[in-house]
């Protein structure tokens, strides 16, 4: 009830009739706790689009002023973004929106749905994974690389697909069904799978874990540019096109 303002016998009120209107108890004590019967569970989607709805309409309405806004954005990216990418958007809200907010979250298994649910507000990913079902807008075009620890004499000259299978490779993958990256997506889609010997959470540490060994990886040649300065990479072409 304090949720939505509502006074608690106003509250009991709606809910009365709410079940008078579904025929169905809707929620019910479990262990001291109401929880919701199996029919209120049902409806639970088609409310909560309805309510996206008129919260989208409402927003319409309400054009962002970007000096006098304090609104929080929750945005899911990559770490590989947070660097190259929204650095740069962070300068200048600073600048221009002092008010705004952000809470950048980890890439998950639900990201989706809690976008299309009104948890979320903008997912940074790449075009093939993004959902027909979102408006979206391209930010810009990257190009993947294959690198390794400056030493490495597997990356001497052109490096063929047949070596890139062979040699052992550290890939990112993320969430609790660890979805792949792009480049482990683009090779299953040649219908190519390497050696995976070491898989970490995000691309920020896969420079750090190439040196002194003979693995390699495949890097938006952005992140690989942005840590030249302090973890130098051997960078060779991909030779998938």
């Amino acid at each position: 009830a304090r949720s939505i303002n509502l006074s608690q016998p106003a509250m009991s009120a709606a809910i009365a009739r709410l079940r008078a209107y579904f025929n169905d108890e809707l929620f019910v004590m479990q262990q001291r706790r109401l929880v919701p019967t199996p029919r209120a569970e049902a409806l639970a989607p088609a409310v909560r689009e309805a309510l996206l709805q008129i919260q989208l309409s409402v927003i319409a309405w309400d054009p962002l002023v970007p000096a006098e806004s304090d609104r929080r954005f929750r945005i899911v990216l990559s770490d590989f973004m947070t660097l190259v990418f929204f650095e740069k958007v962070i300068k200048r809200v600073a600048r221009e929106a002092p008010g705004v907010s952000f809470e950048l979250l980890h890439i998950n298994d639900d990201s989706d749905e809690r976008l299309r649910s009104g948890d979320l507000d903008f997912l940074i990913f790449p075009d093939q994974f993004m959902s027909a079902g979102h408006p979206s807008a391209k930010l810009f075009e990257e190009k993947l690389v294959c690198v390794g620890c400056p030493n490495n004499q597997q990356l001497r000259g052109k490096l063929s697909l047949e070596r890139f299978m062979s040699l052992g490779h550290v890939a990112a993958m993320f969430g609790r069904t660890l979805k792949p990256s792009i480049e482990q997506w683009l090779l299953l889609e040649h219908g190519f799978k390497r050696r995976i010997e070491i898989v970490v959470p995000g691309f920020n540490s896969i420079p750090m874990l190439l040196q002194g060994t003979n693995r390699i990886a495949t890097l938006p040649l952005r992140l690989v540019r942005h840590f030249e300065p302090t973890i130098p990479l051997q960078i060779v072409d991909h030779p998938l096109p």
